[in-house]
């Protein structure tokens, strides 16, 4: 199963970025979790149909009004199956 890292910088914390990033998971039936780093970037994991991934990234990229994304890193490997997508703490 190809997954999708993702690392997303800028000012995503505190903004509702991961409840968003939940969110939009659950609505293209994205699989994997999303979670804050100590560092202030959001990490996402997500596994999808490739089309629902690409649609994934440009949401995040967005995010939500209260938010300001300056970069997403973003490497592709093969990963164990997730069966939902959720907020890791």
């Amino acid at each position: 199963m190809l997954t999708h890292h993702f690392i997303v910088k800028g000012r995503v914390q505190g903004v509702g970025y991961r409840f968003f990033t939940y969110h939009i998971a659950n609505e293209y039936n994205i699989k994997g979790w999303v979670k804050n780093l100590w560092n202030g970037d959001v990490e996402i994991l997500a596994q999808g149909e490739t089309r629902h991934i690409e649609v994934f990234k440009k949401l995040l990229e967005a995010g939500p009004p209260s938010s300001k994304v300056k970069n997403i890193e973003e490497d592709v490997f093969d990963g164990k199956k997730y069966d939902d997508f959720d907020i890791e703490y």
